[in-house]
């Protein structure tokens, strides 16, 4: 029987079969810790000379080498399955590896506009196959997962406060802000549209909570990575009312206050602080 392996992050797995259980769940054979990740997530099916993934009813689907599937897939060796934000890579022992080119390029897939390395016959992201048409980006230094994992993070949020599940919102939320905080720690400069979306989902939060805990934390990221807020940013948070999240016009003020001071920054224009000047001495939203 030929011998099976999963890499995922830095460690290597032996599947042993007859089916391998990934999933959130700690009963799992394969246990994810990933927000996007269904406590049992997919199965892998392991025979004499072939295996097979398939997805168990997951909230946000399996992916083999960036195209989503319907029904049990056949896996041959390097073949790269997403689950959540997580990529992990299916190896037969003993076969040899499909090759892969390392250069210091990355192309921006057409498709879905995500940067993915050259030497990729398609995106891993999306699965568009048409390569050649892709526009290729010479030094580029970015990690594709990370677009990738804020894009998936922010779908999740989205579609739980629109179904009204602000705890799950949350807890998404929280792994995208600790991302975030982590990024900012080592230095990093921090993609402006990145930020106002996730913010943004801060803000509508923080309308749900009442409470000033998100909006404390957006308008840190702010001066953190000294960015004018965007026009969502703002609009999410003119629609917060101070009677019903705490310190509100404070923190709004403190945050106009720091904007001025502020030599050579981006921005701020005249528009935006009044804008914000405005929020601090109204008492509700509808005011």
């Amino acid at each position: 029987m030929a011998r099976y392996r999963l890499r995922f992050l830095l460690q290597e797995f032996d599947l042993l079969g007859p089916e391998v259980i990934l999933g959130r769940s700690p009963e799992c054979h394969i246990t994810i810790e990933d927000p996007l990740v269904s406590r049992r997530h997919a199965r892998i099916k392991l025979g004499n000379d072939h295996a097979v993934v398939e997805d168990l009813g997951s909230r946000n689907g399996v992916r083999v080498n960036g195209k989503r599937i319907e029904s049990p897939n056949p896996l041959d060796n390097g073949d790269r399955i997403r689950i959540g934000t997580q990529e992990l890579v299916f190896f037969i022992a003993g076969a040899r590896e499909k090759s892969s080119r390392t250069t210091g390029f990355m192309r921006l897939c057409r498709a879905c506009g995500v940067p993915y390395p050259e030497g990729i016959s398609c995106c891993p992201h999306c699965g568009a196959d048409d390569a050649e048409e892709d526009t290729t980006i010479s030094g580029l230094v970015v990690e594709p997962q990370r677009s990738w994992t804020f894009r998936l993070l922010g779908e999740v949020i989205d579609r739980a406060l629109g179904a009204g599940r602000p705890d799950e919102a949350e807890r998404v939320l929280r792994r995208a802000a600790e991302e975030m905080d982590e990024r900012m720690s080592a230095g990093e400069r921090l993609d402006p549209e990145q930020v106002a979306t996730i913010t943004g989902y801060a803000l509508r939060l923080a309308a749900i909570r009442r409470d000033a805990e998100w909006l404390s934390w957006a308008l840190t990221v702010h001066r953190g990575q000294q960015m004018v807020p965007s026009e969502q940013v703002l609009t999410h948070l003119e629609q917060l009312d101070s009677s019903t999240v705490p310190s509100l016009a404070s923190l709004v003020e403190q945050f106009a206050v720091w904007m001025r001071s502020v030599p050579g920054m981006d921005g701020p224009d005249d528009v935006v602080l009044d804008r914000l000047e405005r929020l601090t001495t109204r008492g509700s939203a509808g005011e």
